[in-house]
């Protein structure tokens, strides 16, 4: 039973990297880190801009610093828990470099670059990688094997207030099949749509 399953989740997981510190990635890195993952990596070239207030976790001191370090900065002060955070850019190039000794990848990325680099990676070398991303009102939770990078028209929908419902259920869904991969080893690949609040399986 996946209840009796959670105890295996401490602070003794491998390593689990995410792939951005934005709207998704930042709530996801600070709900597993209130959950007891201690092993996390984050990685995010972006400086918090102001129009990401509305649905990410920072304050507006926070305006032109770099997502991972003040993401790594928070959770620390709040948690004691350090966070791996690299300010830096993922590429086709240096996804090996960036990615190395990831035990699971979580994608949030929001273009289609550093996607596809992270799903052509993960691939190469076998990491489980689940990718989250949200469409108006809609977001999905893939797994790496039956993932398709959208197009880059799909980038940066997150970043206006009325998006902060539909990410922080998808967070919560996300952090799930993520708590529920790490006991189980189940991926589930599921759909959200904020209309109507449904959760359900993708149909594949």
């Amino acid at each position: 039973m996946i209840g009796d399953a959670r105890t295996s989740v401490n602070c003794q997981l491998s390593t689990v990297k995410v792939c951005g510190a934005g709207a998704l990635g930042a709530n996801i890195v600070e709900s597993l880190a209130r959950s007891g993952f201690c092993q996390l990596r984050v990685i995010d070239r972006d400086r918090i801009e102001e129009r990401n207030l509305s649905t990410q976790p920072y304050y507006r001191s926070d305006i032109g610093a770099f997502k991972a370090k003040i993401l790594a900065n928070n959770l620390y002060r709040a948690l004691g828990v350090s966070i791996d955070a690299h300010s830096k850019e993922l590429t086709p190039a240096n996804a090996d470099r960036r990615l190395v000794k990831s035990a699971t990848v979580i994608d949030t990325f929001d273009n289609s670059v550093g996607r596809q680099a992270v799903k052509d990676y993960c691939a190469s070398v076998s990491i489980p990688c689940v990718h989250v991303e949200l469409a108006a009102d809609y977001s999905e939770i893939i797994w790496n094997p039956h993932y398709r990078v959208p197009s880059a028209a799909n980038d940066d929908v997150c970043d206006y207030p009325l998006a902060r419902n539909l990410v922080m259920l998808t967070v919560a869904v996300a952090c799930e099949v993520i708590v529920r991969f790490v006991a189980t080893k189940e991926q589930q690949n599921l759909t959200c749509t904020i209309g109507d609040f449904a959760v359900q399986p993708l149909i594949l």
